[in-house]
């Protein structure tokens, strides 16, 4: 055999070798996730923060593979009427009404309406020429700068446009106050120009901090549509992924399944909030707020949850094309944004269009579990849900419990998949 004979059957072979890795992790099949012994660990662990007195009630439904795998409820709704926590609970799910926004977002983005790196005046003016807090004078005055560069649809996208919020700077405190810029009796119109008449907290795209953006988004979606927000997610959303127990306004016909809301005190006792405390979601206000104020049940959010992981498709109905899904799941956070409020508390993630983004495994067991590539998201009355793309899992956990139980959280994911060991 000659020479170049024996070259030949050598690269062959050695390009052979290459191939057969993947040919054999394609035929391997991936174990569930979710098995008996699983589910038996999840129930003992949401009964257990019932059993304790810690929460009231809680539910979880978890879908893989577009296959239901689990649901329970421990407790109840409401402790005081005795009436169960179950399936068709109605919750407020404050920030996780944040995603949906997000999605309502860019669906515009995908028709061409706004480039991500657009400046926000070029579409909301109020937001022009925009001025940075940097302290206070000897006589009180604030001293402002301007900013370094416009906000752009980016920053509001990833929560570093630098809105105001704080309410221990000297001088702009008081303004944030005098303000009252997510006050319900505004309409998104009203909430802008307020917010838009405050200086910036930081120059945009210096620091990750949580705040109003995505009530802008809400009004960037309103504008640019030409239909109350509210209207657009009904006819954009909710419409096609049959959620028709989310909303704003809960009518007087479902309130018997609407939870009450607990608050947890630092000794561990848990006072329910009385009900003309918390009217935002049975008195329809003027504003329609992007970053919060939805109520849903557990189904409901779970349709939305199906609809990203199966990367924007729901049965018939396409929400969003999968590249965008893969947009709004990748990082938008540089390394170089090294303040990041209490994000790194979520685990090892950065933040994507309106979801945190796992980057890494958890360094230690006391860190939240999750799988990289996860993306999710929760809300301040510490419900959860969580998209793992890697093994077609959703989550959904709903409880109305404060403040944000991050506890909860943690024991959750590590019953879902095993507390986790470094290495």
């Amino acid at each position: 055999m000659n020479k170049t004979i024996l070259a030949l059957l050598s690269i062959l072979l050695l390009a052979t070798s290459f191939q057969q890795p993947e040919i054999a992790y394609k035929a391997r099949k991936v174990p569930a996730i979710i098995d008996k012994s699983v589910k038996a660990r999840i129930d003992a662990t949401l009964k257990s923060f019932v059993d304790s007195g810690k929460i009231a009630g809680v539910s979880a439904l978890i879908f893989e593979k577009n296959k239901e795998v689990y649901y329970n409820a421990f407790g109840h709704a409401d402790r005081e009427a005795k009436i169960p926590m179950d399936r068709n609970t109605i919750v407020r799910i404050y920030s996780m009404t944040k995603p949906v926004t997000g999605v309502a977002l860019m669906q515009l983005y995908e028709k061409g309406a706004f480039q991500l790196d657009d400046p926000l005046a070029k579409y909301l003016p109020e937001f022009a020429d925009m001025k940075v807090y940097k302290g206070v004078d000897a006589a009180g005055n604030l001293i402002l700068e301007p900013a370094k560069r416009p906000i752009t649809i980016r920053d509001i996208t990833r929560h570093t446009a630098g809105f105001a919020t704080s309410t221990n700077l000297p001088g702009l405190s008081d303004l944030v106050k005098q303000a009252d810029v997510m006050n319900p009796a505004n309409t998104l119109s009203e909430m802008a120009k307020k917010l838009a008449g405050l200086p910036l907290e930081f120059h945009p795209g210096e620091q990750w901090a949580y705040g109003p953006s995505v009530d802008v988004q809400a009004y960037l979606v309103e504008r640019i549509s030409g239909k109350p927000f509210d209207q657009y997610l009904q006819e954009n959303i909710f419409n096609p992924l049959g959620m028709t127990n989310t909303r704003y306004v809960v009518p007087a016909s479902d309130r018997q399944k609407f939870a009450g809301m607990y608050r947890r005190s630092t000794e561990g006792q848990l006072t329910r909030v009385p009900d003309d405390e918390n009217t935002y979601n049975i008195k329809n206000w003027p504003l329609k707020p992007g970053g919060f104020g939805l109520t849903s049940t557990l189904d409901d959010y779970m349709k939305f949850a199906r609809m990203l992981v199966n990367k924007g498709k729901s049965g018939k109905a396409t929400i969003l094309k999968p590249e965008t899904i893969k947009l709004m799941a990748t990082n938008h956070l540089a390394e170089s944004i090294t303040e990041r409020m209490w994000l790194p508390s979520k685990g090892q993630v950065g933040f994507g269009i309106d979801f945190a983004v796992r980057l890494r495994p958890p360094f230690t067991k006391e860190e939240n579990n999750g799988v990289v590539g996860e993306f999710f998201w929760d809300g301040a009355a510490s419900t959860l849900f969580w998209v793992d793309p890697v093994n077609e899992v959703t989550a959904v956990l709903f409880v109305q419990v404060m403040p944000f139980y991050g506890q909860l959280h943690k024991r959750f994911r590590d019953a879902v998949y095993g507390e986790y060991l470094p290495k």
